[in-house]
This record gives structure tokens, C-alpha cells and sequence, in this order.
């Protein structure tokens, strides 16, 4: 396989085991990758809680592209049924549990917006596989027997779990069949390595320790940092209002990533594109104009990267969205299929109606599937992008 293993470091915090930590084991990673003959399983999980992807959450994904441009499989893993469990880690309290409907529309949107960053093309680079293929079938005497696997001391070490206890913030027991049911996910697939965030480890660790249980060679890990958001402050995350999402306009995707503060600069480069880093401009505003340009280039083409350039150049201070007046809606409240409608988005009412069902429409990023939904005032709009599909958007201004 591949001998430089420059791809493979970039940018992770952690791989594990080491043999210097390991009874027993003298293999490294970097060593497996040399010597093996076939090509290695490498598993990311993801679990659709949401309908959308910020770039956060795109790092994971784009390891798993190194792992396949290197020779190896992806097995992305879509947790349809772990996801109406949701993971408790650093979560204070417990996660509502979702429908399979939500989930399953969820899953089909992360698909789409992993879709720019992953090979789905090349034969034997791609499994997609749902963990409720075998998680659903599990009867009692095999849940037993995860359960039996693991001690409650060990599950309170997980992050988050202890402090609960401390605090005597309900703990529900079906939070501790989580990591036992995505560790198993690791046995499903005879994973070879899993990839995830640094708040994962606790979760890989319990997959190694169940593939040694049913008689399988253990999955390395690689940890990954969790990205800071464009605040620099805080993680990345929408809540905040700190990130940049996968399925924004590329006007917006630019216009927020030329502002990432100085300090953050390296770790967006060196985390988000393969571009040099010994190579990037000293200048640290032009070191931003290139990151916008070049992460709005990987989801959206060339010319669509250009377009944001000079948008933001011309002092289009949202990039290139186009502006529809709130004045031209007759009366409040108003429908969202009629502003659909009103606004050029849709050719007509039913239109709208149409597409709110399908999922196509979004005001500021987020799904709407309410054919119903009613806005009560336009300030409530105001500064707002509305979307139909991949390509329609129109910012609502007064």
C-alpha cells in the first residue's frame, strides 16, 4: 500500500494503541497500512440527530476520503437505529429520542451533503450500511451478553456519565446500551480502524474491546480534533450560531470563512483542504480570502468559488443571494407556501406546499416540513435566507 504516511497524520491528535501502550501487541498503524494485502475497513460512524452537516463535522469524512484515496474501504456507517438512542457523550442530560421517520430523512440529507467530499464512485471504495441491519435483530441473549462485557464502573468513567452521577442527574439505563451497541456496530463490520473526534475515544475503545470479546483482531483508532468555531471561542456549532454548514450558500460559506480570526487560521487549512501549509500566504487576510475560496470551491465548483470572491470583493456583504423586499408580501402573517410562491422561489402556492413536504425547503440552513408554518411578522424574517433545493435562495430583507 502507500509508504508516505503524510496523509494520514495530518491533522489527527491521537492514534491508538500505540505499541509502547499494548500488551502483547507491536504492531502500529503505520505498520499495518505497510504490510497489509488487502485493503483495510476503515469505519465512520455518523448518527443522523439532524438534518445538517456544518464543517465540523466534515473532518471525519475527509480522513475517510485520505483512507480511500490511500487504497482502503470506507464503511460509513449511518446509525438509523443508535440515532433514536442519540449519544449521551457530554450531553447533561438525557437526548429525546428520535422517530424512524426523522431519522431516516435525516440520514438521506447527510448523504447528500457528504456526497462532495466522499468517493462513491470507484467499485470496492464505498460501503454505506445502517446499523439497524444488525442492531435491530439483536435478541435479549445477545444484549446480555454485550451488557455482560462491561462493568457500571466502567460506564460512569465515560465523559459525562460521572458528572450526571455527581450531580444526581438522571442516567437511564438504555444510555449505557450506546457505546456497547456502537462498538458492536465495529463487530458488524470487522472494522480494521474507526475514525472519530476526540470526545470519541471512551465509544472506539468499547468497539476494540468487543472485537476482542467475539474472537476479532481489534480496530485501531484515529482521534480527530473537534474544530473550533468562526467566534474562536467555542466549538463549532449551530446552536451557537459559530459555524459554517455544508449546504449553506456559497456566498454565505465565503463571506463567514473570510473572517475566521488569525489564530484559527492553520487549523482550518490544515483540517478543512490538503493545501500546503508551508505554502500559505503570510499575510494573514490573504490567508483568509484563501480559505474561503478554496473551501467553497470543494462543495460547490470553481466558478461558484469566483462568483463569492467578487461578490465579497463588490461589497455584497452576504455574497451573491439575492435579495427579495418583505414590502411585496400583501399582509402578515403569511404562509411560507405563498412567500415561496410571491417571492420566485416556487411558481405557485401547491408548488410550495410540494416542496415543504419533500424536505427542499430551508430558511437559515434549517429543514422546514410544516406545510402549515405561518411567520407572524416580517421581522421575523429580516436578514433571513430562504432556499428551495440546492440552487434557489433569496435573502428576505425589509
Amino acid at each position: 500500500m502507500v509508504a508516505n504516511f503524510s496523509w494520514l497524520n495530518r491533522g489527527i491528535v491521537e492514534v491508538f494503541p500505540q505499541p509502547i501502550d499494548t500488551d502483547n501487541e507491536s504492531e502500529s498503524l503505520e505498520k499495518r497500512l505497510a504490510t497489509t494485502n488487502r485493503p483495510l475497513r476503515v469505519k465512520l460512524g455518523i448518527d443522523p440527530t439532524g438534518a445538517d452537516i456544518h464543517l465540523g463535522h466534515s473532518i471525519p469524512v475527509r480522513k475517510l476520503r485520505a483512507f480511500q484515496d490511500a487504497g482502503h474501504t470506507a464503511v460509513l456507517i449511518i446509525g438509523d437505529f443508535t440515532a433514536r438512542i442519540g449519544d449521551p457523550t457530554g450531553k447533561s442530560e438525557v437526548r429525546r429520542q428520535l422517530t424512524e421517520p426523522e431519522v431516516k430523512q435525516n440520514a438521506q440529507t447527510y448523504l447528500d451533503q457528504v456526497r462532495p467530499i466522499l468517493d462513491f464512485d470507484t467499485p470496492g471504495r464505498l460501503e454505506v450500511r445502517y446499523n439497524s441491519e444488525w442492531l435491530s435483530g439483536l435478541n435479549l441473549g445477545k444484549i446480555i451478553e454485550l451488557l455482560a462485557t462491561m462493568t457500571v464502573g466502567q460506564m460512569l468513567a465515560k465523559e459525562g456519565f460521572a458528572e450526571r452521577y455527581k450531580k444526581e442527574n438522571p442516567i437511564f439505563l438504555h444510555e449505557f446500551l450506546y457505546p456497547l451497541m456502537q462498538g458492536y456496530d465495529s463487530v458488524a463490520v470487522e472494522a480494521d480502524v474507526e475514525l472519530g473526534g476526540t470526545d470519541q475515544k471512551f465509544n472506539i475503545a468499547v468497539g476494540r474491546d468487543l472485537q476482542r470479546h467475539f474472537g476479532q483482531k481489534p480496530q485501531f483508532g484515529v482521534l480527530l480534533p473537534i474544530l473550533i468555531g468562526t467566534d474562536g471561542v467555542q466549538k463549532m456549532s449551530k446552536s451557537l450560531g459559530n459555524y459554517v454548514g455544508l449546504s449553506e450558500h456559497p456566498g454565505q460559506k465565503y463571506q463567514k470563512l473570510q473572517g475566521v480570526p488569525d489564530n484559527l487560521l492553520t487549523q482550518y487549512f490544515e483540517l478543512l483542504t490538503d493545501l500546503p501549509l508551508d505554502e500559505l500566504p503570510e499575510n494573514p487576510r490573504d490567508r483568509q480570502m484563501l480559505l474561503a475560496w478554496e473551501v467553497v470551491r470543494q462543495y460547490h465548483g470553481e466558478q461558484a468559488a469566483n462568483e463569492a470572491k467578487e461578490a465579497a470583493k463588490s461589497g455584497g456583504k452576504e455574497g451573491a443571494v439575492p435579495e427579495f423586499s418583505l414590502t411585496e408580501v400583501n399582509q402578515f402573517p403569511v404562509k411560507l407556501a405563498y412567500l415561496l410562491n410571491v417571492s420566485g422561489l416556487c411558481k405557485s402556492t401547491g408548488e410550495g406546499k410540494r416542496k415543504i413536504q419533500e424536505g427542499g425547503v430551508r430558511l437559515d440552513g434549517d429543514r422546514i416540513t410544516d406545510v402549515d408554518a405561518t411567520f407572524e411578522q416580517g421581522s421575523d424574517l429580516h436578514g433571513k435566507v430562504l432556499q428551495v433545493g440546492k440552487n434557489k435562495f433569496v435573502r428576505l430583507v425589509p
